[in-house]
Order: structure tokens, then C-alpha cells, then sequence
């Protein structure tokens, strides 16, 4: 195919610094430690060196673990805090940091990681015992989850002590202390978030035993489920994954069937990129070898959108190996074709003045300058102050995106 043909030859793209999501979820890191006393420690993840090229970097990084691998770490770093109350000396949990400072990328691993200092949360200290609580809650409380071995969502960790968290965002912060001071990916805590992203095509899976068949969903397609590690056996035909910005177009290409005339499978997470999407996405090119080409809007944030799923994002960068996908080819709608596909004027918007700040800053980043047709393309945007989204297509006619764009694309191998 002419997919198959041009694929070979595309640059990969690197990481975003920038990621709007890169969030600490209300923590405030409190102190930040090189090293941790002997008196105050807990077990943490052992870090892993890179390879030899980059002998001094530590890293902090996670493995998949079952539930009773994650309960018995959760019973270990128990019995240590027992130790030290026995031992008069209050407790204190030691927690990698997942502050800014801590984050790095590495251009070998073409990923946000996070560095091995650490913070120290302790009961006695007035301005950590009530996080230091809230840490010691939610243990207990994924303790029971993992022990039934049932999933709950965010929303119902939070009721089960609202007094104590008072704030979402209270217990909703914890859960990636916990998951890496316990090894593992924040899915093994079996604490999900709500349905975001979807997919339609040619892919099918068994979802906790059941068989799912992608092209036979209707015409929505399958929501994306928060528990990947119940998705077994994927097989699939299809030559590559288009991977949609906005749920309007991806709702264009399933009513159509778009996968049956080019074979694929069609994801989108309706804009920012949620952990369970990423993960099934990094899944799918991991497990079938599927190239993915991104559709996004023709502005900066588009771009760092891509980011996030090829580099990851610094909140979850303990747990970039398995969120992420390199190499993800920047299919539309790029500054470029507003000329190529002559698109009407009045379908061109002005950028702000933030826009054009964000695309300068884009062009200095070094997924951006590792590929010199991006740098290209961001060169336009910014020269020529316009943008603009995926359904400016649409002035055209409804379907001209499944019948005019994509197949021309496509067919021209017109990806970067």
C-alpha cells in the first residue's frame, strides 16, 4: 500500500515541556531530600540506571504488578511504618518527587522520566500530618479494592472519607505517591477514571472475557474502558491507527466507515489525551506494530497534544514506559495545507498573541527541532498568524474529510 511505502522514512518526534496537563493534582511538595534518613525511610522503587551513555542519571520508574504482588508491597511499607511508631518515632513516608525540578527527559528514551529525589511526608511535621493522613487512608482503602479485586473510580475514593479529604483533588493526589512508592503503574491500584476515549475499526479484543469486535459497535463505536488489564487477545487487520484530536471527527469517520474503504483503527480522546487512552494506544502499537498518524488541529496545541502521547506528561512520568508512543506521524491538519486544500479565509483564525508565543516556544523544544519538517510547519504558523481546526474541512461539504482529504493524503503518503 502507499502507506506501507512512505512509512519507513518518517522522522520520529520527541517530547513537550509545556504539556498543559503537567500538574501535581493539588500536591504540594513539601521537601524535597537527596537522601532520606535511615530513621524516617520507606521502601521505594529502586532506580533504574539508563545505559552507559548517561552513567549518572537516576531514574524512578514502575512495572506492572498483579493485585496480590501490589497488596503485599502495601503490607511491607505498613510494617515499616509500624517499626517506626514502636521505635517513638512518629512516621513518615518517603516518596519519590514529582515536583517540575524532578522531571527529565531523556532523548535515548525519547520520554519523560522522573529523577530520583525524594520528599519526605511525615505525621509530626504540622504542615504534612494531614497529607501524611490522607496517604495512610488511601492505603488502607486500595488495600480492600486490590483484596476483592474489583476497580472503583476517583469519585468513589473520595466518598468513602470526604470529612478527611474534604477535596477531590486530596485523594486523587496521593494515588501516584502511593504508586510509586509501590512500584507499579497507577492502573494496578485498580482506581480508574470515568470512560473518555473511543475507538472504532478494524480491532478486536476480549474485555474480561468478553469478545469485542470493533466494526460491530454501531456507529459510535467502543468506549475506551479505565481497566486496559482486562483487555486480552487483540487481533487486528488494519494498517495503521489514525489517532483524532476532536471527537466530531471521529464521529465523521465512523459513521462512514472510513475503516472499511482504508483499513484502520480510529481512536480519539476528545481532546487532551486521558491515562486510559494512552495506554491502549501504547498497547495497540506495541503489541500489532501499527504505525500512527495524528489528526489534529493546524495550531500549537494540536501540536502538544501530540506530545503527550508520544512523550508523556511530567505528572505521569513514573509511568512513561507504558503511556507512551514514539514515532507518531503528523498526518493533518497541518499549517500547510490551509494553502494546499485552498481553505476559505474566513475558515482561517487569527492567532493570539499567546498562540504565537506558544508556537515560538513549541520551535525551541526538541521533539520540534529533532524533525525539520515541523520546524517547517510551526514556521508558517507563526509567519503567517493563522489556524485552524479539523471541521474548517467541513466548509467543503460534510464528508469531504473521509472523501476528499484523508483518501488524498493517503494516497500521496502526506505525513511527517
Amino acid at each position: 500500500s502507499s502507506f506501507s511505502h512512505h512509512r519507513s522514512g518518517s522522522n520520529s518526534a520527541k517530547k513537550d515541556d509545556n504539556d498543559p496537563n503537567n500538574n501535581n493534582n493539588g500536591i504540594k511538595l513539601e521537601t524535597l531530600v537527596e537522601e532520606v534518613p535511615s530513621s524516617t525511610a520507606i521502601v521505594v522503587p529502586s532506580s533504574t540506571p539508563p545505559p552507559s551513555t548517561h552513567p549518572t542519571t537516576k531514574i524512578v520508574s514502575v512495572d506492572e504488578m498483579s493485585p496480590t504482588e501490589v497488596i503485599e508491597s502495601i503490607e511491607q511499607i505498613t510494617i515499616q511504618i509500624l517499626h517506626q511508631i514502636l521505635s517513638k518515632n512518629g512516621f513518615a513516608f518517603a516518596i519519590p518527587s514529582r515536583s517540575s525540578t524532578n522531571q527529565l527527559y531523556l532523548p535515548h528514551l525519547d520520554r519523560i522520566v522522573l529523577g530520583d529525589k525524594r520528599l519526605v511526608r511525615s505525621i509530626l511535621h504540622v504542615k504534612e500530618a494531614r497529607k501524611a493522613a490522607i496517604t495512610t487512608r488511601v492505603m488502607n482503602l486500595l488495600h480492600k479494592v486490590l483484596d476483592k479485586n474489583i476497580h472503583i473510580t476517583k469519585r468513589d475514593l473520595f466518598y468513602t472519607d470526604v470529612k478527611l479529604f474534604v477535596d477531590q483533588t486530596d485523594s486523587d493526589g496521593v494515588l501516584d505517591d502511593i504508586a510509586t512508592m509501590v512500584g507499579c503503574t497507577r492502573s494496578n491500584l485498580h482506581v480508574v477514571a470515568s470512560d473518555k476515549g473511543l475507538v472504532v475499526g478494524r480491532i478486536q479484543f476480549e474485555e474480561d472475557g468478553d469478545e469485542i469486535d470493533c466494526t460491530k459497535m454501531g456507529v459510535g463505536g467502543k468506549a475506551i474502558p479505565p481497566y486496559i488489564d482486562k483487555i486480552t487477545n487483540i487481533r487486528s487487520d488494519a494498517e495503521f491507527v489514525l489517532l483524532v484530536e476532536k471527537e466530531a471527527a471521529y464521529m465523521r469517520m465512523a459513521e462512514d466507515r472510513f475503516y472499511h474503504r482504508y483499513p484502520c483503527v480510529v481512536i480519539t480522546a476528545k481532546g487532551q489525551p486521558d491515562v486510559a487512552t494512552r495506554m491502549f494506544l501504547s498497547r495497540l502499537v506495541r503489541e500489532l506494530g501499527l504505525p500512527v498518524l495524528g489528526l489534529v488541529d493546524a495550531d500549537p496545541y494540536g501540536l502538544k497534544i501530540l506530545s503527550v502521547y508520544m512523550s508523556g506528561s511530567k505528572n505521569m512520568s513514573y509511568d512513561s514506559a507504558s503511556l507512551t508512543t514514539p514515532d507518531i506521524k503528523w498526518l493533518g491538519l497541518r499549517p500547510s495545507d490551509l494553502d494546499k486544500f485552498d481553505l476559505p479565509e474566513q475558515c482561517r483564525l487569527d492567532m493570539t498573541e499567546n498562540d504565537i508565543r506558544t508556537g515560538k516556544e513549541l520551535m525551541k523544544e526538541e521533539f520540534i527541532l529533532k524533525n525539520p519538517e515541523w520546524v517547517k510547519e510551526l514556521e508558517i504558523m507563526v509567519k503567517t498568524k493563522k489556524k485552524a481546526e479539523i471541521q474548517a474541512l467541513s466548509s467543503f461539504g460534510f464528508q469531504y474529510i473521509t472523501e476528499t482529504y484523508l483518501p488524498q493524503k493517503l494516497k500521496e503518503g502526506d505525513w511527517i
